[in-house]
């Protein structure tokens, strides 16, 4: 996974526990965006998924930048083993392209993989957009150009990034959709300025009626599956059990430039994590924990580092006591059973391990806590939860699923 290093802070939610937001969770008058996980053939151990996700951690916490008929609309997403990806369509008639869906940076653009095709609605500026990423980067030149997310969701005069050279980006990924706060994208463009993201501007030109934007995503055990979508404008409460709980963005640098929260983390009743700042994010695939945490973690489960994979490894009688991972924000918990935490067992061998071992998702951070980003709830964690990400209310939003609770890793 790839990471932004040319971010400010950026605000993002606002505080508040309450139902699914009313008439949007309602309706059912949306369009979906689906999002499939698809696992890259070509990743070659999970030692490369470790590596990827630090590397994006400390881009992070470097602090440095980078009308419509419907009410809500969804489109699909697809995780290629560590990421996710939606298939976008740029131009008039669209070429798509399959971009990295990423909250955790807020430019989106394409070329990296399929060369961006220029068509009649294709407007190119004077501008060059230059972003570096943890462990990866894109330089081009900005164009103009109708964005469809969608069938009968466009986006009229996006900016978008074209690259003319990009680095560290899998096999089958062409670009990023940028779904971060609008601010990370301050320092990418030559000459300065920000950028609308792709939600500013379905929300500016009255395609949704809030600058909203909801995940889900589901846990599989298969290498190629539709399993998500994205819901622009509102929520989709078939994706979802009971309520939204919402709470702000947190007040805390360097998270605070992200969806970042405030959470506690307690293991088998046993706090491991003291409530401190991190962020929630589909461009990083673990579970990341500041190394005191990710200590406290290893010893209570008796997991052992397996060098070979590089995540934590425990025998079959461990994962028998295995206790629930509870994630306290904002006066709610979200439990990770023992089968959300380990990795699919029946992908083991797509990430050079052993079929017959069980290998955790939580993984250490690389610094200890109270550094502004103690965690990182990657995707293995939100494929558990429904996620929300309010920009106008500066708050991010979570709920259980019909998922939460599934048997399905071991």
């Amino acid at each position: 996974m790839v990471l932004l290093t040319h971010l400010l802070p950026a605000a993002l939610f606002s505080l508040g526990v309450a139902a699914s937001p009313a008439p949007l969770g309602a309706e059912k008058n949306f369009i979906t965006l689906p999002i499939s996980r698809h696992l890259n053939h070509n990743a070659t151990s999970a030692k490369s998924i470790v590596q990827k996700d630090l590397a994006r951690a400390r881009a992070m916490k470097s602090g440095k930048k980078g009308i419509a008929s419907r009410a809500v609309v969804s489109a699909p997403v697809t995780n290629v083993a560590t990421t996710y990806v939606a298939q976008v369509g740029v131009g008039s008639p669209p070429t798509y392209y399959s971009l990295i869906v990423d909250t955790g940076s807020s430019n989106t653009w394409v070329g990296a993989g399929q060369q961006y095709v220029e068509t009649a609605t294709s407007v190119r500026t004077d501008s060059r957009v230059d972003v570096t990423y943890g462990s990866g980067s894109f330089s081009g030149s900005e164009y103009i150009d109708t964005v469809e997310l969608a069938d009968g969701l466009v986006i009229n005069r996006q900016s978008i990034g074209v690259a003319s050279r990009s680095e560290g980006f899998d096999d089958g990924v062409d670009g990023i959709l940028g779904l971060g706060p609008t601010d990370l994208t301050e320092g990418t463009l030559s000459p300065g300025g920000i950028i609308p993201t792709v939600v500013d501007n379905l929300f500016g030109q009255g395609t949704i009626n809030s600058d909203v934007v909801a995940i889900s995503f589901e846990p599989t055990t298969t290498d190629s599956v539709v399993n998500g979508e994205l819901t622009f404008g509102g929520v989709d409460a078939s994706k979802f059990t009971g309520n939204i709980n919402y709470t702000p963005i947190t007040f805390i640098s360097p998270s605070n430039g992200y969806w970042g929260i405030d959470q506690r983390i307690t293991y088998g009743g046993t706090t491991i994590l003291f409530e401190t700042a991190g962020i929630v994010d589909t461009g990083s695939t673990l579970i990341l924990l500041a190394t005191d945490a990710f200590n406290r973690y290893q010893i209570a489960t008796g997991a052992v580092l397996d060098q070979n994979v590089g995540l934590l490894r425990i025998s079959s009688s461990q994962y028998s006591q295995l206790r629930n991972l509870d994630f306290r924000i904002g006066g709610e918990t979200y439990s990770l059973i023992p089968d959300a935490q380990i990795w699919p067992r029946a992908l083991n061998s797509q990430i050079g391990g052993n079929s017959d071992s069980i290998y955790l998702v939580v993984s250490d951070l690389g610094t200890p806590s109270g550094e502004g980003l103690d965690f990182i709830n990657g995707y293995t964690w939100l494929e558990r939860f429904y996620s929300v990400y309010d920009t106008g209310n500066r708050r991010v939003g979570l709920a259980t699923t019909p998922f939460t609770n599934t048997i399905i890793n071991n």
